[in-house]
């Protein structure tokens, strides 16, 4: 049986469905835009809403009773491929050991972000 997962120190979801999942011993993490659930603002610059991002995911994660080192797949969606690098630098002070990752330059992404993130953790 799927188990939802939510956590309030994350933005809720904009749309019809739920901020994660969990089945199976693994916790399925919706994408994350970098939105700070405490003031419904969105971080500027790539670093920012990259480390954004990725601290939604973190309070995510911890709410289903996981972490960071268990991540084993992100996707990281940009707006624009040559913030790559800035990402990159903030991305990696996050982890230990390095997940597998995709990422890709999309044309346009919810609220203007500049940044989605999403992963899938072992429990």
């Amino acid at each position: 049986m799927n188990k939802i997962i939510t956590s309030f120190l994350a933005p809720a979801a904009i749309g019809p469905y739920c901020q994660a999942v969990e089945t199976d011993g693994f916790i399925f993490v919706s994408g994350q835009l970098p939105i700070d659930a405490s003031t419904g603002e969105m971080k500027q610059g790539i670093e920012e809403q990259t480390r954004q991002s990725l601290n939604n995911i973190l309070y995510i994660l911890e709410a289903a009773g996981s972490n960071m080192d268990k991540i084993v797949k992100t996707t990281v969606l940009l707006k624009d491929m040559n913030d790559f690098g800035k990402m990159n630098e903030v991305y990696a002070s996050f982890f230990n050991s390095y997940p597998a990752r995709a990422c890709y330059q999309v044309a346009k992404l919810p609220k203007d972000a500049l940044v989605e993130i999403e992963c899938i953790a072992k429990k």
